[in-house]
């Protein structure tokens, strides 16, 4: 989740996946400029010169938008406006996909594109006061326990079998999204629907891990093979090896890992981006951890009821803080030395320029700044010296467990948006994810949201050049990584806490102990805040009373459950890596079998 940077400050992450792209100026260059009309031909010359390739035969995209023509009748002349954050795709969308469904359906759309926490103000200033500022909004899943806590979102489950049923396209296969399950509620229902999706993965130089002078040297000392790591120890040793003992490569000094550590708003994402779950932090359970969360917050049925390890949570525990410790260990230690005054925008392009050899938290939405020709990392053939691979899991971890995070951002319906206006943004909605443009120009940024998508061929042909993003979307890993879930009541007000309170343990001001309590301390005040307005409802918070860490360690093993966990006394077992190719060759090479559809 990129959240909290307003306009005038530094670059957010989303700004800097937007800018970085290689694919954007396909997004500028797409955009037809012929007056609007609503009529078949339109969209005939959108399918043959646009929306291909496709899942679809040209006869059956055809037949999806003549569904989108009639259902748009009643709206033909209407101006609508959508927003979402500024991330390539979403300008393909506001700059093509907008004019597409404008001369196909004769609704014009105003798709503005803002950064994150413009998003996140304008929502949360639609829900407050009740006033109509957008028609259709696509924001982070993320935000799907306060989406269902706060009521003011649709609940697209009965919105699509009821007032929306004569706007929903019959083609819809719900089941088909790879985020389904992040934008489901406790209650069982849809809350909103995946528009696009990134994983943060572990990134690594390929050619350097092959390298048999740099295996021998590792395998004498270490014990094990070079390869992508498995735990976490693997990954300090990898790091430490490349930083200290093979030092330069070609006359260039090298790094054994990359990260940033500026006390800055990006600095929380770095966290709640699922690095205290990478740890082992939370329970088991997917999409995320039950009844603790990757957040540190407890659950009791869908009452958010405590994040300190006092009240039954987990951000304060021994698993939390040992992540922290690491996090501050591996900066200091193996990476450049100005990383630590970096920001996530500033960090971002650093691994493109040839002298990182590993990268534990890395954005697949990276990949297509890392693929331009010319780049140190990049081959003469226009395949990559590097490949990512799922990501190595702390001493905490255990099987079960969430494993790292999914950007999801998903198309978003507001009840105090007028009916009328409701409906025609779900129909542009819905367009935007429709079967007929999903593979949106084979994915610009590379990002995917169908399993129907990810098993395309043009993604067969285009694998060999991007790295492995694609043989890890097919991967049966895939299914741990996810965003925040449930168990956070109001992302908004609790993001913010976080960079802020591990911004002093990265300073130096706080020790990572000192600095968890802190963060607990504050989760717990809001959500007491919560509790006492009572403006949930049935699942805001019921915070649990203050009971010993002893109390809650023999709990959660009474309860056969995790969370929170005693502190390990051997936090560095034997590091244990997998080599890449064997990796890959033992995930599947064909699709699943569905086991539901619509």
């Amino acid at each position: 989740m990129r959240h909290l940077e307003r306009s005038k400050g530094p670059l957010s992450r989303s700004r800097m996946l937007m800018m970085t792209s290689a694919f954007a100026l396909m997004a500028v260059s797409a955009a037809v400029t012929a007056p609007a009309y609503a009529d078949e031909a339109a969209a005939k010359k959108w399918i043959d010169s646009e929306f291909q390739p496709s899942t679809l035969s040209k006869d059956d995209q055809m037949k999806e938008m003549e569904w989108f023509i009639k259902a748009a009748a009643p709206f033909k002349g209407m101006e609508i406006n959508v927003v979402s954050e500024t991330l390539t795709v979403h300008e393909y969308e506001s700059r093509t996909l907008a004019k597409a469904f404008e001369e196909i359906t004769g609704i014009k759309v105003k798709h503005d594109i803002i950064q994150e926490g413009d998003v996140v103000e304008k929502i949360q200033t639609q829900m407050q006061s009740g006033k109509n500022v957008y028609d259709g909004w696509i924001n982070d899943s993320d935000f799907i326990g306060t989406h269902f806590r706060y009521g003011q979102a649709v609940d697209l489950t009965d919105w699509m079998k009821g007032d929306g049923k004569d706007v929903t396209d019959p083609m819809l296969d719900v089941d088909d999204f790879i985020g389904k399950s992040f934008t489901t509620a406790p209650n069982g229902h849809l809350y909103q629907l995946p528009d696009q999706q990134f994983a943060n993965l572990y990134w690594f130089r390929y050619d350097w891990f092959t390298n048999p002078e740099y295996k021998a040297k590792f395998k004498a000392k270490y014990g094990y093979d070079l390869g992508v790591p498995v735990n976490w120890s693997a990954y300090e040793d990898i790091a430490d090896f490349f930083t200290n003992d093979i030092k330069e490569i070609n006359g260039v000094k090298v790094y054994g890992h990359m990260d940033y550590g500026k006390k800055d708003p990006s600095l929380g994402w770095r966290f709640t981006d699922a690095w205290l779950s990478m740890a082992g932090n939370g329970d088991k359970g997917l999409p995320n951890g039950l009844p603790v969360d990757e957040w540190g917050i407890r659950m009791e049925g869908c009452r958010p009821v405590g994040s300190s390890v006092e009240r039954g949570g987990d951000v304060n525990g021994p698993a939390a803080v040992y992540s922290i410790v690491k996090y501050l260990d591996w900066l200091k230690k193996y990476a450049p030395p100005q990383a630590q005054g970096m920001t996530f925008s500033e960090a971002g392009p650093v691994p493109a320029q040839g002298n990182i050899a590993q990268q534990i938290f890395w954005y697949t939405a990276f990949t297509a700044d890392m693929v331009k020709p010319g780049l140190s990392v990049m081959n003469a053939d226009g395949t990559p010296k590097w490949r990512m691979a799922p990501s190595p899991h702390g001493a905490y971890w255990k099987e079960g467990m969430k494993l790292g995070y999914q950007d999801v951002g998903s198309a978003t319906l507001l009840k105090s948006t007028p009916a009328d206006r409701r409906k025609a943004a779900w129909l542009y909605l819905q367009f935007i994810v429709s079967k007929t443009v999903s593979l949106k120009k084979s994915h610009v940024g590379l990002t995917f949201i169908r399993e129907s998508d990810i098993w395309d061929k043009s993604f067969t042909e285009r694998a060999p050049k991007l790295g492995g993003l694609i043989e890890f979307y097919r991967s049966p890993a895939r299914v741990q990584w996810t965003p925040t879930g449930n168990n956070v009541p109001d992302y908004p007000k609790l993001a913010q806490l976080w960079w802020q309170n591990i911004g002093d343990a990265a300073s130096g001001a706080k020790t990572p102990q000192q600095a968890m309590d802190s963060l607990a301390a504050a989760q717990d005040s809001v959500l007491e805040r919560l509790e006492k307005s009572g403006v949930q409802g049935a699942c805001g918070p019921k915070l649990n009373k203050k009971e010993t860490a002893e109390y809650w360690f023999n709990k959660s093993a009474k309860d056969g459950n995790i969370a929170p966990q005693r502190k390990l006394a051997n936090e560095k077992p034997k590091g244990e890596t997998i080599d890449y190719d064997t990796l890959i060759k033992s995930w599947p090479a064909s699709p699943p079998k569905r086991a539901s559809a619509n």
